[in-house]
């Protein structure tokens, strides 16, 4: 099998130049295919995928994007990463293609494209297979072959979120067989020849099911007597002559979750009559089920469409063994016609054979994108097998930058699987913005009676005798739910709660008053100077606000008594290093402005922000590990910021991970540090 433009050579440049010149086309709807019963195979045809998903124009003129859907309605917003990626190309054309969600193994999925809000919901592919109308030439009256040429020659594909459509010159037969394999919805065959015909069903494109679907009307449902769910069935139809007929009910493919959101868009469309001309019996017995249970029909103005998949038609227009695959917002009710096959002999007469060629692609993309849309202000999403409620998503946390909390939680979403190894199984404490970084802020560290249930709690006793109930970190559910309560920046234990006296690693926090961050630089460089003397690793990261944290692994062997010991003695030889502009005083009077050695942060119950984590700070900044080589003179804070830290995470990684390994043998330092420092 060979893909077209493989075996002809097709001059797009030459064919565009003779290409009749005529202004954007607009309100067209696309050419669709006739179904036939069986494939075949013949030389005067192509073959494509068949992919189960919506529809779409794309235009594109002098930066301008329109996606609207096969009946004029747009996906500009519902399918906002595409349109986002179309408003950066540098052309103008008129695409049409199919807009789909890819599982793992590139084959499309319409109950994930159905349920699609945002990028965590799936990738989100535009399969691009036909060009319309390219840089002022009108192409409709081209040949198939000779559109596609020029497709394939201008469409960019510097992301794989748009993807050109493969075409290949096989037999018919055997590609509508390894779609059969692959688990595809069919294939599509198309005229080589073929003109393009908007808003037509053609007979130059025809599609093969694997197997059979239709879009149907929503026209009423039914509730069993004995049943506790929203409904049982729903009643449909599809439109023949002009009149709504009846094609029978289905009652299985839907989750108690789908059927409550369907009620709900049921509920304005209650109607006290039924939408058929004739009545139809939805007790009626069958052969499979003799003795239905006893229901009673709700009638709905007949304004919704869903699909539905089934093995037979019955001799009465019934479908057989039907099954609910999801709601279809991109038809009009009106326009749904009963599909019926045309004998393929009626329409093909040549039969040739080719060998298969497999046309899908799996998603490129591994990494995880935005949790929440751009648009709706209030989003349920399920993270980790629990819902969590995010509202006034565009409330601006970050005035200055115009940051919002949409976009503080996208950002936790995606950074989660770099930050979760420093919250993870540490009770947290929560520094809470709901205002943002200007409004006023408070700490909670007792959320007993106040977490979800299943959210992970740690009790604990501080010296004082107070007890509180701490949030314990887990995963990405805790994350954002720390980050629902306006928590800007995470604050977790240097300890975990398996071993909640003893830290994971000793923290020096360099804590400046007036000093430039050059200073800053200096003082963390001379600390790194004493620890490499002693032969000891360090880590260090921004703190997101106006100091340095260096990080020393401990990996839980010591008490935060004797983390704290071990710190004195690192500041204590800095500070003789740096006199002129270091204080190890705790007080802040007592300092004269001087940068704080801060040791004292290691002691049970005190945090402070974590790797990556957000700062309320003008900048939006983040808490930034580094490579010692970075921290140098013009290091800036703001340098490390909610904008740019995903990027810099994929192309560095985690450098702060070492920070878990392997601890230092802190009887073997001390001793070092007594012979070098004296």
């Amino acid at each position: 099998m060979s893909e077209v433009g493989e075996e002809t050579e097709v001059d797009p440049k030459a064919i565009l130049k003779k290409a009749p010149k005529s202004t954007i086309p607009k309100n067209i709807k696309p050419m669709l295919a006739t179904l036939v019963n069986e494939p075949f195979d013949d030389d005067e045809w192509q073959y494509e995928v068949k992919w189960d998903g919506y529809r779409a124009l794309a235009f594109i003129n002098k930066s301008k994007i329109n996606i609207l859907s096969r009946n004029n309605k747009s996906f500009n917003e519902k399918f906002y990463p595409i349109y986002d990626l179309l408003k950066e190309w540098k052309i103008n054309a008129v695409l049409d293609g199919e807009i789909l969600v890819l599982n793992e193994k590139g084959i499309s999925n319409f109950g994930a494209l159905q349920n699609w809000r945002s990028e965590a919901d799936g990738e989100l592919v535009f399969y691009v297979f036909d060009l319309l109308w390219y840089e002022g030439k009108n192409l409709m009256n081209l040949p198939l072959v000779q559109r596609q040429a020029i497709l394939n020659s201008v469409l960019p594909t510097d992301d794989d979120r748009i993807r050109l459509g493969k075409v290949f010159k096989a037999s018919g037969i055997d590609f509508f067989a390894a779609a059969e394999k692959m688990g595809l919805e069919g294939i599509i065959a198309k005229k080589i020849n073929s003109t393009y015909a908007t808003d037509r069903r053609s007979k130059e494109w025809l599609k093969i099911k694997v197997h059979k679907r239709q879009e149907v009307v929503i026209a009423g449902y039914t509730k069993n007597e004995d049943t506790s769910k929203s409904f049982s069935s729903l009643l449909l139809g599809v439109y023949e002559k002009g009149k709504l007929q009846y094609v029978g009910k289905v009652g299985t493919g839907f989750s108690d979750k789908v059927q409550k959101e369907m009620v709900k868009q049921f509920e304005p469309l209650v109607i006290s009559k039924s939408p058929f001309d004739e009545l139809p019996d939805v007790n009626k017995p069958s052969r499979f089920r003799p003795n239905p249970p006893k229901a009673k029909a709700t009638w709905l103005k007949p304004e919704l469409v869903c699909e539905v998949a089934f093995t037979e038609v019955t001799d009465d227009g019934v479908f057989r063994h039907p099954s609910f695959q999801g709601m279809r917002d991109d038809k009009k009710a009106k326009d749904v016609k009963r599909e019926k096959e045309v004998a393929t002999e009626t329409v093909v007469d040549k039969v040739t054979k080719t060998q298969h060629k497999t046309a899908i692609k799996p998603p490129s993309e591994k990494g995880k994108k935005t949790l929440l849309n751009p648009k709706d202000e209030t989003q349920v999403r399920k993270i980790k097998g629990h819902e969590l409620k995010f509202t006034n998503l565009s409330k601006v946390y970050w005035p200055e930058d115009k940051v919002t909390k949409r976009d503080m939680f996208n950002y936790y979403y995606q950074v989660a699987e770099y930050i979760l190894p420093y919250l993870k199984d540490r009770p947290q404490s929560l520094n809470r913005f709901p205002g943002g970084i200007h409004g006023p802020s408070f700490y909670q560290k007792d959320v007993k009676g106040k977490a979800p249930d299943w959210a992970k709690t740690f009790p604990y006793e501080n010296g004082e005798g107070e007890k509180k109930e701490y949030l314990v970190g887990t995963d990405e559910a805790s994350l954002l739910w720390m980050a629902s309560l306006g928590c800007i920046e995470m604050n977790p234990w240097f300890s975990r709660v398996q071993s909640p006296d003893n830290p994971d690693y000793c923290v020096i926090d360099l804590d400046p008053d007036k000093h430039t961050f050059d200073q800053v630089v200096e003082a963390a460089l001379e600390t790194k100077k004493v620890l490499d003397a002693i032969d000891v690793p360090s880590f260090c990261k921004t703190s997101g606000s106006t100091g340095m944290h260096i990080y020393i692994p401990l990996n839980a062997k010591y008490s935060y008594e004797q983390s704290q010991m071990f710190a004195k003695i690192v500041v204590n030889l800095v500070h003789e290093q740096i006199p002129e502009y270091t204080s190890l005083e705790r007080m802040i009077s007592a300092r004269k402005g001087k940068m704080y050695l801060d040791f004292l942060q290691n002691r049970p119950g005190a945090t402070i922000a974590g790797p990556y984590s957000l700062r309320p700070k003008t900048g939006a900044t983040v808490s930034m590990p580094l490579h010692w080589d970075e921290v140098k003179p013009g290091l800036k804070m703001i340098d490390f910021n909610i904008f740019n830290a995903i990027d810099r995470l994929k192309a560095e990684g985690d450098l702060f991970k070492g920070v878990l390994g392997k601890g230092i043998d802190l009887k073997k330092a001390i001793s070092k540090a007594k012979s070098v420092f004296g």
